[in-house]
């Protein structure tokens, strides 16, 4: 079978011919059908990620595909099935044998561009919002790289969750595709104070942070009293240093948070999480914004668009 893979690291990914999978005790085979890419894939190009697989190696975190095989002990799952996984690794490719325990059932009728584009991104910022900040209907949502993969999720659920919504993105275009998502305050990253503005609008009482840098610096000195932070990610390649005493005087919480953390941690948080999320999707309240599709040749392309931060919501590439 084909596969995009990581020869050497810091270098663009290679198509190499591998041996088609088999699945081991607890795996299914997928043949694959699209694989959404993530800010975490470059890390891992880089070898910078927190997970450093052995080279060559297989990337694509997230994916859509159709049951093949079942391996020993499997009984949740058929041939036959539609599914998306939270792999980590292996969507890159024509094949892949995954723990049964990451995949998710999906409706017939979602589309899999969609359902590439679905589990991370979504579930990301629902388990963040929900499970660890508690947002709270009324509340001030500030949304940092609001136009990104996860950011734009952000804006979609804090909206549907009855925040009020801020985003902050780098350019008017990307702002126009906020607000068609929900925000109801834009900010330019580029252009304007994020923490005059923020705190003109109230105060934030919840930020969610995939940049890191001087956006986490400014957002956090707009927050209100007893505000919950998630910083989440680090786009801008800064990793933030937080001062104490800001927020002993404000009473901050800064809540640490890797969502891939609980697949180990508590796996039952993620299929809570799905299974809202799936209901949401089937009765039309959320949709994935794609930013562009390509063919699995073309996946040096895509990651492009990711690492020059082009993409606004997800890019997906297309295996059959």
């Amino acid at each position: 079978m084909r596969a995009m893979q990581i020869v050497e690291l810091g270098k663009p990914l290679q198509m190499n011919e591998v041996e088609k999978p088999t699945p081991a005790a607890g795996e299914v085979l997928l043949r694959i059908q699209t694989c959404g890419l993530n800010f975490g894939d470059l890390l891992i190009i880089k070898g910078t990620y927190q997970e450093k697989p052995p080279l060559p190696a297989t990337i694509g975190m997230e994916l859509c595909g159709t049951v093949e095989a079942l391996g020993a002990g499997v009984t949740q799952l058929k041939v036959g099935q539609k599914v998306g996984a939270y792999s980590g690794f292996g969507g890159l490719a024509e094949y892949a044998s995954v723990p049964a325990n990451v995949c998710v059932p999906l409706p017939d009728d979602m589309d899999t561009v969609d359902a590439a584009a679905f589990l991370i991104a979504y579930g990301t910022s629902h388990v963040g919002l929900d499970y660890k900040a508690h947002l709270k209907a009324g509340e001030r949502l500030l949304v940092l790289g609001a136009s990104g993969g996860v950011g734009l999720t952000a804006v979609e659920l804090g909206k549907l969750m009855g925040a009020e919504v801020i985003a902050v993105a780098r350019n008017d275009e990307k702002l126009a595709i906020c607000k068609a998502a929900g925000a109801d305050h834009l900010i330019n990253s580029e252009t304007d104070d994020i923490r005059e503005i923020v705190k003109s609008l109230g105060g934030a009482d919840v930020v969610y942070d995939p940049v890191g840098g001087d956006q986490f610096k400014a957002a956090m000195r707009a927050c209100n009293p007893e505000a919950r932070i998630l910083p989440l990610g680090f786009a801008s390649g800064e990793v933030p240093q937080i001062p104490a005493n800001i927020l002993l005087v404000k009473n901050l919480t800064v809540i640490g948070y890797y969502w891939g953390g609980y697949t180990r941690v508590d796996p039952k948080v993620l299929t809570d999480s799905f299974e809202t999320l799936i209901d949401w999707y089937t009765a039309g309240k959320i949709k994935p914004h794609i930013s562009a599709t390509y063919s699995l040749d073309q996946a040096n392309e895509a990651l492009e668009l990711l690492r020059t931060r082009k993409a606004t919501g997800k890019v997906v590439v297309t295996i059959s």
